[in-house]
């Protein structure tokens, strides 16, 4: 049973570290159908994915000098579609593919580059918080333990009150029942003694 869920637990964490060779490799294979479908040595493809890398860069660099520092996702993901496209725009016009694989592996390096800093910053916080709740469980289980020591040591007070009563009362009952007890004569000895009403009872 726990095969399964460690099967996919891996896969879950392997997918991320695979997706920008996939995502770059994707592009590439695009592009290279884009050529042999007409767009090689074609000037006019060739220029709409330079009008459109440029205004994904252009997008991405608003983004990043926006108000209050820029957003970051936002940014990445603009500079990501400019790439991208200046990639798809490469492949498809070049009639070789050294130029294309080229900027297919710089593409590739670069990508695991910028996701290589976002997989820091969440293994970062990711064992931030993992250590905030050790933490708390400790201190939780601290405090329980304490709780239940004072428990049973309640427990165990009530238990020895309980018996020490029971045991005073039957000495009480078993003394009340001997043949010629006279409480005054323990009166004038000096001794202890109970009311005469609670040893009535």
């Amino acid at each position: 049973m726990n095969e399964p869920l460690t099967h996919s637990h891996w896969l879950a964490h392997a997918a991320p570290k695979v997706v920008p060779a996939v995502a770059t490799s994707t592009v590439l294979i695009l592009g290279r159908i884009w050529n042999a479908n007409g767009a090689e040595h074609s000037v006019g493809n060739a220029a709409l994915m330079i009008v459109l890398s440029a205004g994904a860069g252009v997008a991405g660099v608003f983004a990043a000098a926006g108000r209050s520092g820029g957003d970051g996702v936002l940014a990445g993901i603009a500079f990501a579609t400019s790439g991208s496209l200046a990639l798809a725009g490469v492949a498809g016009y070049a009639d070789g593919l050294p130029l294309p694989l080229l900027l297919w592996a710089v593409a590739t390096a670069v990508a695991y580059g910028i996701a290589a800093r976002y997989w820091r910053t969440d293994r970062r916080d990711t064992l931030a918080y993992e250590r905030g709740t050790t933490i708390r469980h400790e201190e939780h289980a601290h405090v329980e333990r304490i709780e239940t020591i004072r428990g049973h040591t309640q427990i165990e007070v009530a238990r020895e009150g309980a018996a020490y009563a029971e045991a005073l009362a039957q000495a009480l009952a078993a003394r009340a029942a001997l043949p010629g007890f006279n409480p005054q004569t323990l009166e004038k000895a000096g001794l202890p003694e109970l009311p005469a009403g609670k040893d009535a009872a």
